[in-house]
């Protein structure tokens, strides 16, 4: 789309400009598919209703069984921790190497047991299906989704393989002993290396040829509520050996389970699922992946191809939330938003828009000075433009639909930030600043009056009567606008870019749409030439 036809679109309801509906939506923006909102607006929360029927049974079987399973559940952890100690006796909390075979023979099957029939007396009913790889085949296992603390039958049902822990863990009284049996990998949070150790100890240990026991990860590195798979993290796939991908399902008809950054409590699950008369869990082992070549040389090509299969054995849908769409969302939710509202699919947003958790952050709490006084933290046309201090005029209606990208009439802090990174940043480079200064400056003295802006506003909105004062002493700091004031302006507001620039588009359009014999050099009424225009970048982002 060539500069002209891209004025065309912003301005196509300016009157005077051939369109007599201000309602028309502009064309959609090119890729603008890459950034239809996910399946799942939200794995991250849970809500489990119970009637009033199921309340009844739960309090008459929790009597009997919440005690039960209590006292259960803490014998066979006493009875396990002497296997444990055994295993990992005059053993560094950070193995160098493994634990000697002789003490493996002994504790492990007796710790597998163990754990076994601890979850079968919490009531647990397992099924089992596919066949478990050997360290040989598969020195991996990564599994998903990852919705609950109980996702650590797979840990038992797989033979105890080692996990992915942090080191405050290893230490923790009773469950720390238990944890170091299994020799697992621990991230420490105060070392800024860790990360890099961590990858370097999962290749060590994956590239043993069997000396390891195998190591087992659940690689979207958070919980959600099943509805589908979020971005996979790469650490389980940067060795380029075979994994093989385990599968959880919880068929059952009241969900005790799922533990989600909204919904029920560790001690809340804990109980409902005591009270329970059984919980039914499957457990699918599929069958190996072997990455070719290319996926040896990139873990997040290999990652999606592992995510996708388990997706399709699941029949659900993949989505690019992560981690940090979780402190988005605590982040809109200390901002007073819903917590939902942060939720952007941050691995597609930051990766296709170059943007990184700071810029996100700030985007927030810009989003968030705009929508506070909205019900359900979304913007209309009319805090969009009360926060611009603009009237709603055509122009205006425009540039709030290239934000509205569903067109519901509403901008949520996902199309927010699009918005700004596509049409809006691209748009705001120096050179386009300078160019709008100039535009403004009619005079040519270094400054813009209150009647020069106001003038080139009018003609841009199309508003005849518009009144510009409160935008022109936001910006101004006396009586003229210099330079750097504007600049520093349109760089902290890049919203603006665009109400800036329309004018300098339509000048722009009208100059090439003449024949090529006609064409002026320089536009007499600003001096801005339109072959300035050519080199410029453009205002729409690749995506």
């Amino acid at each position: 789309m060539n500069r002209c036809a891209e004025a065309a679109a912003v301005a196509a309801t300016v009157p005077g400009a051939g369109v007599g509906d201000a309602g028309l939506r502009p064309p959609m923006v090119p890729r603008q598919a890459s950034f239809f909102p996910p399946p799942v607006p939200n794995p991250f929360v849970q809500q489990t209703r119970i009637g009033t029927a199921k309340r009844v049974q739960i309090f008459l079987l929790g009597i009997i069984l919440l005690p039960i399973r209590v006292l259960l559940v803490a014998l066979i952890l006493l009875l396990a921790w002497p296997f444990a100690a055994l295993s990992t006796a005059c053993c560094p909390e950070k193995l160098t190497h493994p634990i000697s075979d002789w003490r493996r023979k002994i504790t492990q099957p007796a710790l597998k047991f163990l754990g076994q029939a601890m979850f079968f007396s919490m009531g647990f009913l397992v099924t089992m299906k596919g066949k478990v790889a050997s360290p040989l085949e598969a020195p991996i296992f990564v599994v998903a989704p990852h919705s609950t603390f109980f996702d650590g039958i797979a840990c038992v049902i797989a033979g105890l393989p080692s996990l992915v822990s942090r080191n405050e863990n290893a230490q923790a009284p009773l469950i720390g002993r238990l944890l170091r049996a299994v020799q697992p990998v621990l991230v420490s949070r105060v070392d800024p290396d860790s990360r890099k150790n961590t990858i370097n100890e999962i290749i060590r240990r994956a590239t043993s040829g069997g000396e390891w026991p195998q190591i087992l990860v659940f690689p979207e590195g958070t919980c959600t509520n099943r509805s589908c798979l979020i971005t996979f993290k790469p650490g389980a796939f940067i060795p380029g050996v075979p994994v093989q991908p385990i599968l959880l399902r919880y068929p059952n008809t009241l969900d005790t389970v799922t533990w989600t950054w909204q919904g029920y409590t560790f001690l809340q699950l804990c109980a409902l699922t005591f009270c329970q008369p059984f919980t039914k869990v499957e457990v699918e082992f599929m069958p190996v992946q072997v990455p070719n070549d290319e996926e040896k040389h990139d873990p997040v090509l290999f990652a999606s191809r592992v995510r996708n299969l388990m997706a399709e054995a699941l029949g659900i849908p993949v989505t690019d939330h992560t981690y940090e769409d979780c402190r988005l969302m605590i982040s809109a939710g200390q901002l007073t938003l819903p917590m939902e509202a942060g939720l952007v699919e941050f691995t597609k947003i930051s990766r296709k828009l170059k943007l990184d958790w700071d810029g996100i952050r700030k985007h927030l709490d810009e989003y968030a000075s705009i929508a506070s006084s909205s019900k359900g933290g979304r913007i209309g046309i009319e805090e969009f433009a009360e926060y611009l201090k603009l009237p709603v005029s055509d122009v205006l209606r425009q540039l709030f639909a290239l934000f509205d990208r569903n067109h519901d009439g509403s901008i949520d802090f996902r199309e927010y930030v699009i918005g700004l990174a596509v049409l809006c940043n691209p748009a705001n480079t120096e050179d386009i600043i300078q160019v709008a200064f100039k535009l403004f400056d009619v005079d040519e003295d270094g400054y813009i009056t209150e009647e020069e802006f106001s003038t080139i506003l009018q003609a841009s909105l199309g508003v005849p009567d518009l009144d510009v004062s409160v935008l022109f002493k936001e910006i101004a700091q006396g009586d003229s606008i210099s330079y750097e004031e504007f600049k520093s302006f349109a760089l902290k507001h890049p919203e603006y870019a665009k109400v800036f620039t329309t004018y300098l588009d339509l000048q722009t359009c009208h100059v090439f749409s003449l024949p090529d014999e006609v064409q002026p050099t320089p536009i007499a009424s600003n001096k801005v030439s339109p072959e300035n225009h050519e080199e410029s970048p453009s205002d729409k982002k690749d995506d």
